[in-house]
């Protein structure tokens, strides 16, 4: 599992910092480049939307990367924000090993 405490960049902060800012896209350009409503955008933007295998695909085609690099953001994002949720760790501490099967 993560071993960090520093909480890792997110979809959105990435997008916004890395992506949209350089380029001088705002967010409906973005969403028109990538055929989705500005609100998908937003969300995204905002971390309160998770990046799906589609979207993924579509970020990939947009920018010219792979999609395996946003899913790759969105999978430690999820990581970290459930081995440091509280509720979380508790769930996923009271999960039992499998032994080997007889």
């Amino acid at each position: 599992m993560l071993t960090t405490k520093r909480k890792p960049a997110t979809v959105g902060e990435i997008l916004k910092e890395e992506f949209m800012q350089p380029l001088g896209l705002t967010q409906g350009a973005l969403a028109e480049a990538m055929g989705v409503q500005r609100k998908h955008v937003n969300e995204l933007c905002n971390d309160r939307r998770s990046v799906t295998a589609a979207t993924a695909l579509i970020l990939a085609r947009v920018f010219g990367n792979s999609p395996e690099f946003w899913l790759n953001i969105q999978r430690r994002s999820d990581l970290w924000q459930a081995m440091n949720s509280p509720g979380e760790r508790k769930r996923i501490e009271r999960a039992k090993p499998i032994g080997r099967a007889a």
